[in-house]
């Protein structure tokens, strides 16, 4: 005769034991499976960090996730450290699994070893759910789950091989925030079919903010309703016994820049961008107008337009990328209009794409870096493919790179970024995106630009990020310096900033206005005959 629990667990039952039903019982499990409410607050149990082993009682923004959770495909949840996100949704996982037939359910976090804990959670409040609720348990692992009806559970690490050649009903995504961006681009890469291929998969993000990521693109577009994904979004005031006090004393005990990010949620930065991170935060991205083969075109070109396109090499063996900017220059604020990015292309077929893309924007004036393979690029652009609008740069000693119109003696095709070039571009780009001079509306830019910081007295990627795009705009911030292309735009940026800056300066030094409150002011006649005015302010007499 077969166990009636499993494995000697008293608190599992073991596949095909009956239960012995009342109309109590009955009334209450179909309750239950039409009430995922009623479910979590009658019978799912939680550990407290001070009480051990209580009745899950729901504070009203967790009723609110439950129902979206069950409402809706895909949600997206942006909270703070310690506000029970994780426990709300384990609670729901538990209420799918249980009346649900034949489902897979995912559990994904940045570590193994997290979506493990939050799987074992998930056991525990199963363990104490009365028997007449539970399915016969058919496999209890610590990665896994199987029960009587069919329905399994896997925990593991978030990356694109953890849901390849699987069909999963619900996917839920724990601190998605902190998974390195390049495994969260492949894992959506690899899992879109698998969400796709049916018409009821659900999709559950549920992260605290770290930086400007794909948890960050896909909370702004969520938030604007530019995808399917609907927005909840939890204040740290919302949590009971959290007030200024409490505020003041985890700050006290943290720090600031800490408590910005894990409980009033900002997607913050790094520290010592070279754009203030206060600018950063209000640079919106938007979505390509068309998107294909790496380019990602924000604004179509246009007739009588100028453009100019700068490149960045690298050797195409899948660290760096190459990449280039083009920006739109025929008038004020520049426009960054379109962007290429690829880690996989030849340094021998990467002059074809600029090649192409500079025809498409009215033979844009190209400017290429050449400290490294770039020059190979740049040769192969004028000499084979006989690009006419490259620009030439000019050697000139001490003055240093100068774009010139390629009749001096000292000129190479592209630029070779120095010291001095960095530090030049560096500046006037700072400049170009604070004072609203250069609208960068790509995501790749303006992420790459939150992690572009000071390292070892100069600007650069941190690591483990990219800095491609952001140094074709380091580039382009040099290149509006120079004279050439002051008279190659018919504009000087300095002279504009300088007279917008000069005309607010004005409007704010102002004069203050002369106030008549309508009374004649006192007076009096001296012997003389002369007239004397007191003046009220200042209690002064004159005549």
């Amino acid at each position: 005769m077969a166990s009636e629990t499993y494995l000697g667990n008293p608190n599992l039952k073991n596949v095909g034991q009956n239960v012995e039903w009342t109309e109590e019982t009955l009334q209450e499990y179909v309750k239950c499976k039409d009430d995922p409410l009623h479910f979590v607050e009658n019978y799912v149990k939680i550990i407290h960090v001070d009480q051990g082993l209580v009745p899950f009682e729901m504070y009203p923004y967790q009723r609110e996730m439950i129902h979206k959770f069950n409402d809706n495909r895909f949600v997206i949840c942006k909270m703070p450290r310690q506000t029970g996100k994780s426990t709300t949704i384990i609670a729901f996982l538990l209420h799918y699994l249980l009346f649900n037939e034949s489902v897979n359910i995912a559990m994904l976090a940045n570590k193994g070893a997290t979506a493990r804990e939050l799987l074992s959670r998930l056991q525990l409040a199963y363990e104490h759910l009365p028997k007449w609720l539970q399915q016969g348990v058919v496999i209890w692992n610590k990665g896994n789950i199987e029960v009587e009806n069919g329905s399994k559970v896997v925990a593991a690490a978030t990356s694109s091989s953890a849901v390849r050649g699987s069909s999963f009903n619900i996917i839920f995504l724990d601190e998605f925030a902190h998974v390195p961006q390049n495994i969260a681009e492949s894992f959506f890469t690899s899992v879109y079919p698998t969400i796709s291929s049916g018409e009821s998969t659900k999709v559950l993000i549920v992260s605290t903010p770290l930086g400007l990521n794909m948890f960050y693109k896909m909370w702004i577009e969520a938030e604007e309703g530019r995808s399917d994904y609907v927005p909840i979004e939890v204040h740290w005031s919302e949590m009971p016994g959290r007030d200024g006090k409490w505020k003041e004393e985890t700050i006290r005990n943290t720090s600031e820049v800490q408590f910005t990010q894990e409980f009033e949620c900002e997607f913050v930065g790094s520290t010592y961008t070279l754009i203030a991170p206060s600018k950063l935060r209000t640079m919106v991205f938007k979505s390509p107008v068309h998107s294909a083969n790496n380019l990602d075109v924000y604004e179509q070109p246009k007739k009588n337009r100028t453009y100019a396109l700068v490149a960045d090499t690298a050797q195409g063996k899948g660290v760096d990328y190459s990449a280039f900017s083009v920006f739109d220059v025929s008038e004020m604020p520049y426009k960054q209009v379109a962007v290429y990015r690829d880690n996989q292309i030849s340094p021998m077929l990467y002059p074809n794409v600029i090649y192409n893309v500079g025809n498409k924007y009215n033979n844009a004036h190209v400017l290429v870096e050449v400290n490294d393979i770039g020059s190979q690029v740049a040769d192969t652009l004028h000499y084979d493919l006989e690009y006419e609008n490259i620009m030439i740069i000019t050697m000139r000693g001490r003055a240093g790179q100068q774009i010139g119109g390629g009749f001096a003696k000292n000129i190479q095709l592209g630029l070779r970024t120095s010291k001095q070039i960095k530090r030049i571009g560096c500046a006037a780009l700072k400049d170009l995106i604070e004072q609203d001079q250069l609208i960068v509306p790509d995501f790749n830019t303006i992420k790459e630009l939150t992690t572009f910081a000071l390292q070892n007295n100069t600007y650069q990627a941190e690591e483990g990020s990219h800095d491609d795009i952001a140094m074709t705009l380091v580039i382009f911030g040099w290149l509006v310096q120079q004279r050439y292309f002051k008279e190659m735009t018919n504009m000087d940026i300095r002279k504009k900033m300088w007279e917008e800056q000069m005309e607010t300066l004005e409007q704010d030094m102002l004069p203050f206005g002369i106030i008549d409150d309508g009374q004649e002011p006192e007076s009096f006649k001296d012997d003389k005959g002369t007239v004397w005015t007191v003046d009220d302010e200042s209690q002064r007499v004159y005549y």
